[in-house]
């Protein structure tokens, strides 16, 4: 039987913040909870079923492998006979506490070292250079650990307290009726030490704002929605925590002359009615420089030449694609009176016989057919 999607099973969004995967969870693990359905086993399952899929979407490394493999790219983390089991109290603890007796986190120290924010970097490329490959030079808006401080947010020489208030847990309890509800602690902000003597150059942050210069190297085939992970350029971690990482982001730039649709590449070429009638060559470019191309003898619009090898090699492996030609047979205009006259005496010449255009005696010989049926 496969599995529930997780987002769906907590009801938000794919794009959904932290805030609000912790906040459906809250809602459905108050609602699901064991210790307010006792003996009913669908609840239970229920239950079990949220919890892994907070377990999941609360850790961006198990969250960024669910995203892009689905329940495949967990490898046993994120089930229910996996490295589950042993995780829940944590799990249960860190959002609700000793709401309900489970204490996962009771007692325990919280400690204020956070993993840093990934960023994401949106990077325009031409065709060319989404196809042949390249480097760019990203500058990149972000914070960095502090030097001054080593990212501990305290003066050198200092170091932060346990905070008073609440032990250093982050959090204070408040019992109301049968629940004990568990709120930000109100002196250290959650944090769980108490910075008295903060560093001069980043206030106690532990980080500062920065513009990074970065040299990135585009893999040849990418295309618009292909994502270049560097690990660790993104946002540095709170009181000397890890960084996040940076998700460069591609968009291919419209080109003037071809299309792209996967491995292949697709242009219009105009042709005179006097080659498409008797035929002939043209110069047709592709992305390595023109290639000439014969044009059969009473070649209409519409019609699709193959030029094979002349498209894209997929980044992620492949055949090489084709370049797909479309021939547009253009009408001549601005023409002198002696044209006209030639064009009229052509007109004349072929207006009796109908093998000269059959699809146009064709068709208003079923647009003939069409009145005539109706009457």
């Amino acid at each position: 039987m496969s599995k529930q999607d997780y987002y769906e099973l907590l009801g938000v969004s794919r794009d959904a913040s932290d805030r609000d995967i912790k906040k459906a969870y809250r809602r459905l693990a108050m609602k699901y909870h064991p210790d307010r359905n006792p003996d009913d086993e669908a609840s239970e399952l229920k239950f079990k079923e949220i919890s892994e899929a907070y377990e999941v979407l609360s850790d961006a490394q198990k969250k960024a492998a669910y995203d892009q493999y689905g329940h495949a790219g967990l490898g046993g983390q994120g089930g229910m006979g996996g490295g589950f089991e042993g995780g829940f109290s944590d799990i249960f603890g860190d959002v609700f506490g000793d709401m309900f007796g489970g204490g996962g986190g009771r007692g325990r120290g919280r400690s204020n070292v956070r993993r840093g924010a990934d960023l994401r970097y949106n990077l325009d490329l031409s065709l060319e250079e989404a196809v042949r490959g390249c480097e760019k030079t990203l500058k990149v808006p972000t914070y960095v650990s502090c030097e001054t401080c080593d990212g501990s947010g305290a003066k050198k020489g200092t170091t932060a307290k346990t905070c008073g208030t609440c032990g250093g847990v982050g959090q204070v309890r408040m019992q109301q009726g049968f629940f004990a509800v568990q709120q930000t602690c109100p002196t250290c902000h959650g944090e769980g030490k108490v910075i008295s003597d903060p560093c001069n150059v980043c206030h106690g942050q532990g980080r500062t704002q920065k513009t990074k210069t970065l040299e990135v190297k585009i893999p040849a085939g990418v295309d618009t929605g292909d994502r270049i992970r560097l690990s660790g350029e993104g946002e540095a971690g709170a009181h000397g925590g890890p960084s996040g990482d940076l998700y460069v982001q591609v968009n291919v730039q419209d080109h003037a002359i071809f299309e792209r649709d996967g491995a292949n590449l697709y242009c219009e070429v105009p042709i005179s009615f006097v080659d498409a009638a008797l035929g002939g060559e043209l110069n047709v470019p592709t992305l390595d420089g023109q290639v000439k191309l014969k044009i059969p003898a009473e070649t209409q619009t519409g019609k699709m030449f193959r030029l094979r090898g002349k498209g894209v090699k997929p980044v992620r492996g492949g055949a090489l694609g084709d370049l797909m030609v479309r021939a547009v047979v253009e009408t001549p205009v601005s023409l002198t009176s002696r044209q006209k006259e030639l064009l009229e005496e052509f007109r004349d010449s072929t207006e009796e016989h109908q093998k000269h255009g059959p699809k146009k005696h064709g068709f208003f010989d079923s647009v003939k057919k069409f009145f005539e049926d109706m009457t």
